[in-house]
Order: C-alpha cells, then structure tokens, then sequence
C-alpha cells in the first residue's frame, strides 16, 4: 500500500458529475493536491460532461465516464445497485490508494480494501429539509437509507461546512468519523472594471436556487439582473425567467468573466451546503445579498447583505441599497473580498493532504497486521 512518507505519488479514484458544484470542487481540489504528491482518475457519473469539462478533467487526470446514475435521477434503489460494484472494480483495475466518492450513496455498495473517503456536497433528504422544510417524501424515503449506509462504509466523511454537517447528523443521526473541510476557488481575488449589472449562477431549475424568487425581484431591481445557468432540468423541470436577462448554461469560463465586470452578486438560495459562486463573485469584487439561511450566515456574516429567501421585496430592496449608495457598495465589495481569502486553496489543499495521508498510513499499519 503506498504511502505518502515513502512514496512520492499517491493515486486517487475521484467520483464526480457534470451537473453541479462537484464538478468545480473535484477539478480545483486535484490541481491543489498535485503538487503535494497525489495523482488523480476522474470517474463520471450521470450525464455526459461537455467537451469543454472533458477537456478541463483529462488536463489533471485520466478520465471515465460509467453509464450509471446519480442517485437524485432515479426512482427506486435498485436502480443503484451497479455503482458501488462498478466503482470498486475500476479502482482496482486502476491500481488506486484512496477512494473519493462525492455521493454518499457510493459507498454503500462497495467492497473494496481500500480507504474511503465520502464527501457530502449535498443529498436529497438535507434538500427536503432545506428546501422544504419537510421529511423526505415516501418515494424518496430509500435515500436515507442509501445514504446512511454509505456514510457509516465511509473511513472519513467530510462536509463543506459546519451547518451542512449540522444538517447531515439531523437527518442521519450522529456520524462519528465527520470532519468539515470548506470549499475553495482557484479563482485569484481581483479587483477589475465593474459595470452597472448584477449577476446571479445556478441550476435554476433545482427549486432549492431559488430562481423564481430573483426574477420577480428582478423587475423591480435599478440595474439589469444577468441570470447564468440553466433553466430546464434532466427530469422535465423548468423554470420560466421573465424579468432577469437570463443567458442559460455557460461555460465557467464565461460565468467568471460575466463576474469580473459584475458589481452585485445575487444568491437566494434555500438550500447552500457551501454555494461556491457567492465565493468566486467575492473573489473577483462583488458585493454579495445571499439569502438568509445558516451556511451563508456562518461563511459571510459581515461581509454580505442577507435578504429573507421566502421574500423577492427584501432582495429587491437590498440591491437597490447597495446601487444606490456606491460608498456601501464598495465597502462590502471590498468585505466579500477579504473574507474570501479564508477559504483558500492552500488551506483546503493542506487539510484534505493530511487526511488522506491519515488514512495512508492506517491502511499500511492494517496491511502490515495482517
């Protein structure tokens, strides 16, 4: 078994989508950790990443993408059966160290030696509580289930932040081997041009962004509100956007750019385990008005205004604050960009390192006993 204090690589199988946040998360996290001596192999599940995702993943490391689902895409349990097996199966063909599902629900079916690490992005029954304020409904219920297996098959679960966590042990009960590692961004904190726009990133047709909330404040909001992200969803939802200049799914490159010449930043998510685009905005100098839930009260109280989420008047009224008083504006520009520097890549890089070379050295000690 390799060690990182005897060996100079150590192999990394990373799950991840092309869908959400995962996706930025795997692809900065690796480029932090290879200079520290971790290689790593993409496993794709869900649907098909474009070419511009395969082109950012096969700079880092070998990519796969599995004909298998994420487990919010599929009715029933079964239909899951196929991930753990299969993910286990590529780790040992590939030769790998470590195991780092983003689902919990990966875990659950696994049999492998190897250690796993299982990090909880997000899940559907923390949605429900999130989004709704209600338990998972009864067709949904299997979730928990999945979900709490994978978790206790999991060496080390890890959340982006201590209310995420918080959420996950009122959902699960009590995870013994849970440590919070927040977010990042590659993105270098600037200070560019701004223009006369808000901008706002999401899937807007997951319920839990919030979209319908923006546009209508959108129509009452002083400046243009650019919405980026997708309004349709891969099981049929939608939401129509009437007031915002919405401009649909962007390549993230061109979602930063949109943030560069942005002066406000918009989020009014119910539901945040960590919301890494209020983070890249604040990077980059924009006042942020993030809703009023615990992630965003726990990652940017001070350095944000916070509107009520069940409320589009409240958001209305907190950006046409910071428009129509530049001092303000440039006062939490300049917080958001402050508070950002906590959340770095060196830091993530360094508390993910020795976690894995934790669970490195306990494997060799276990291998050897035997």
């Amino acid at each position: 078994m390799t060690d990182p204090e005897q060996a100079s690589v150590a192999r990394i199988l990373m799950t991840i989508d092309a869908v959400g946040g995962v996706w930025r998360y795997a692809m900065d996290l690796a480029a932090a950790l290879r200079p520290l001596g971790f290689e790593f192999m993409f496993a794709g599940l869900g649907p098909q990443p474009s070419e511009e995702q395969r082109q950012e993943a096969s700079a880092l490391g070998p990519l796969l993408w599995l004909d298998l689902s994420l487990d919010w895409m599929v009715k029933e349990e079964r239909d899951l059966a196929e991930v753990g097996p299969r993910i286990a199966e590529v780790a040992r063909a590939e030769k790998v160290d470590i195991l780092h599902l983003n689902l919990p629900s990966q875990a659950a079916l696994l049999d492998t030696d190897l250690p796993v690490v299982v990090m909880s992005h997000s899940c559907v029954v923390t949605w429900f509580a999130g989004v709704r304020g209600e338990e998972v409904p009864a067709d949904w219920v299997w979730h928990r289930g999945i979900n709490r297996r994978g978790l206790d098959r999991a060496d080390l679960v890890l959340a982006p932040s201590r209310s995420h966590a918080a959420m996950l042990e009122e959902a699960y009960g009590t995870i013994g081997n849970l440590h919070v590692v927040h977010n990042a961004s590659r993105t270098e904190t600037s200070r560019p041009i701004k223009n006369d726009f808000i901008v706002a990133a999401g899937r807007w047709w997951d319920d839990g962004k919030n979209g319908r909330v923006l546009d209508k404040a959108a129509g009452a909001i002083t400046w243009p509100v650019v919405m980026a992200g997708s309004n349709r969803g891969p099981d049929r939802q939608f939401l129509p956007i009437r007031h915002a200049d919405h401009r649909g799914e962007l390549a993230h490159d061109e979602v930063m750019a949109l943030m560069r010449r942005s002066s406000i930043f918009v989020s009014p998510s119910l539901y945040e385990p960590f919301g890494l685009a209020a983070l890249e905005a604040a990077r980059v100098h924009n006042a942020l008005v993030l809703a009023d839930i615990p992630t965003y009260r726990e990652l940017w109280a001070d350095a944000a205004l916070f509107a009520d989420p069940q409320d589009s008047a409240a958001f209305t009224a907190a950006v046409n604050q910071l428009i129509d008083d530049t001092k303000l504006r440039a006062q939490m520009a300049a917080k958001a960009a402050e508070r950002s520097r906590r959340y770095d890549l060196a830091s993530q890089a360094k508390a993910m390192s020795g976690l894995y070379a934790g669970l490195l050295r306990r494997n060799s000690t276990l291998s050897a006993a035997e």
